[in-house]
């Protein structure tokens, strides 16, 4: 494979840092949310993760169905991210749940659609066999 883009993230400070781009374009300070201790009301990593991942799912999701000449009019992506941790260890994971909302598609084909991009995505390939991944038409 030939690199088609490539971009670096500088972060310090870990999640109570800051992370910035090498172009400037992301710029944001990260903090811990409540749930986990912190005061809340700055971006974390498993928000920014949710993000990155739902985007790219979106356009995996399009491209599919292009090629297959489905019409997805409006489209979304839901990207549920869950930070988990051993109930008797340091061992932290994640799951993400990918839920899709199609205003033409039926739920089987959007499931069917749901299930190619999942092949073909980026971030589903950096994943696979590492984070448990749900796929979901969204009701």
């Amino acid at each position: 494979m030939i690199p088609i883009y490539t971009t670096t993230v500088e972060v310090s400070g870990g999640r109570e840092g800051a992370a910035r781009s090498s172009d400037g374009l992301l710029d944001l300070p990260l903090g811990l949310p409540a749930e986990l201790g912190g005061p809340g009301g700055k971006t974390n990593p498993e928000q920014l993760f949710a993000a990155g991942y739902g985007a790219c799912f979106e356009s995996a999701v399009r491209l599919v169905a292009r090629e297959a000449g489905l019409e997805v009019g409006d489209l979304s992506i839901a990207a549920t991210v869950q930070l988990l941790k051993a109930e008797d260890s340091m061992d932290f994971a994640l799951s993400v749940e990918l839920a899709g909302n199609s205003s033409t598609l039926s739920d089987s084909e959007l499931a069917g659609v749901l299930a190619q991009a999942h092949a073909i995505c980026p971030y589903s390939n950096a994943t696979r066999g590492n984070i448990d991944v749900r796929l979901t038409p969204a009701v």
